[in-house]
């Protein structure tokens, strides 16, 4: 049976497909991560699922493909919502 997270306003992955749920203002801090996010935005697959202030960032591997999505919601908040960590 497939469990869904919901990541903000109309967007839902599969809970499987979560690689890791991550707080922006924390894991920003670090070049290797703002260097990820680049690198993944400058190849689309960067997927930005609201208009708010960002909070987290989610990364989902699904079928050998890698995603980042962009959420308002906080990172305790995706987490409460899944059960992978």
């Amino acid at each position: 049976f497939i469990m869904f997270v919901h990541l903000g306003v109309d967007s839902v992955v599969k809970e499987d497909d979560i690689i890791g749920i991550f707080d922006l203002d924390s894991t920003t801090v670090s070049k290797h991560t703002r260097k990820f996010l680049n690198e993944a935005e400058k190849q689309k697959q960067v997927i930005n699922v609201s208009f708010e202030l960002p909070k987290s960032f989610i990364l989902c591997g699904e079928k050998g493909k890698t995603k980042v999505f962009i959420s308002q919601l906080s990172s305790s908040t995706l987490y409460k919502r899944s059960k992978i960590l």
